[in-house]
């Protein structure tokens, strides 16, 4: 072999082994999905208008908004039934409240509730994240769903980006006592916007396996993407059973109706969860990084897309 042809053989083989090594890297495995969880709202209150324009400069594949109905049918953006956390209902309608000492956003009409101002979530009066937003500045208001729509639609066209939603219904037993018909109305906006057409970058998500059930049942033909929410029992979200869902037999039952599974980042961590739901054909999108120092880990378990209050630090 001539010397030549030594030193090129020598240097395929160092571009070889360069190859195989890089290949191991973190950064070649599949693309996971980073959700911005209610916008940017480690740096923001939560879900206002300002919060997901913050977290669509940051380039997420999606920005999450929770769906809350009011007293008029409207749909708006708000994480909770009850308006106290968020806002400052108590100062404004302070004989408003129901029996319980709660403000529920469903006995206010959208005129009323525009009226609030949105701040910081606090827990019995307690801000829950000191070191975020000043609890007392600025004038951030509750949006309502079309809204967020429309935002996120005109800021795809204007960056020409392609930023997907990923709607979280809540308590829709809760609605559906009060007379409303969540995913009727949640599913007419969709609609309106073109998101129940082929192609749409969407995952609609909830914690109740009966609305996710009843989506099939409604709207066979829709190509909307599903995701079961798993709560842990302790919390009271629903009467169902979370830790079943879990199981390898509760996951064969979830893949039945649903897309994917949404479990609180604790379950997956030293557990086959995410082996498990993969085995089942399930997408797993875990809830809610806040440090990025666990993201390595949560990438080594080979979760498929990740909740964040920080999407820039993901990116």
């Amino acid at each position: 072999m001539s010397k030549s042809l030594k030193v090129l053989t020598f240097l395929y083989c160092l571009l070889l082994a360069s190859c195989v090594s890089l290949q191991t890297k973190p950064y070649f495995q599949k693309k996971v999905a980073i959700i911005a969880h209610r916008g940017a709202s480690g740096y923001l209150p939560e879900h206002t208008l300002e919060a997901i324009a913050m977290a669509h400069a940051f380039n997420p594949d999606f920005i999450e908004p929770d769906l809350v109905i009011t007293k008029d049918d409207q749909v708006i953006v708000l994480h909770d039934i009850h308006l106290e956390n968020n806002t400052n209902v108590e100062e404004v309608f302070p004989k408003r409240a129901r029996k319980d000492g709660r403000w529920y956003a469903v006995d206010f009409t959208l005129k009323e509730i525009k009226k609030l101002k949105v701040h910081e979530r606090t827990k019995k009066g307690r801000v829950v994240f000191d070191e975020r937003f000043p609890i007392n500045r600025g004038s951030f208001k509750v949006p309502t769903f079309k809204e967020f729509i429309e935002l996120i639609q005109g800021l795809n066209q204007s960056r020409q980006k392609s930023i997907g939603i990923y709607p979280e219904i809540k308590a829709p037993v809760f609605h559906q006592r009060e007379g409303k018909d969540p995913l009727g109305l949640v599913m007419k906006i969709l609609m309106d916007y073109g998101y129940n057409q082929s192609g749409a970058k969407i995952f609609l998500q909830c914690f109740d396996p009966k609305l996710l059930k009843e989506f099939k049942k409604r709207f066979p033909r829709s190509p909307i993407k599903l995701i079961q929410l798993i709560a842990d029992n302790s919390w009271g979200e629903s009467k169902h059973d979370y830790e079943v869902m879990r199981t390898k037999e509760g996951l064969k039952e979830i893949s039945l109706y649903a897309d994917g599974i949404g479990p609180w980042i604790p379950f997956i961590l030293n557990s086959s969860l995410v082996s498990d739901a993969h085995d089942s054909g399930l997408l797993v999108h875990p809830y809610t990084l806040r440090e990025k120092k666990y993201y390595p880990k949560l990438i080594e378990l080979g979760v498929d897309g990740v909740f964040t209050d920080f999407p820039d630090l993901l990116n």
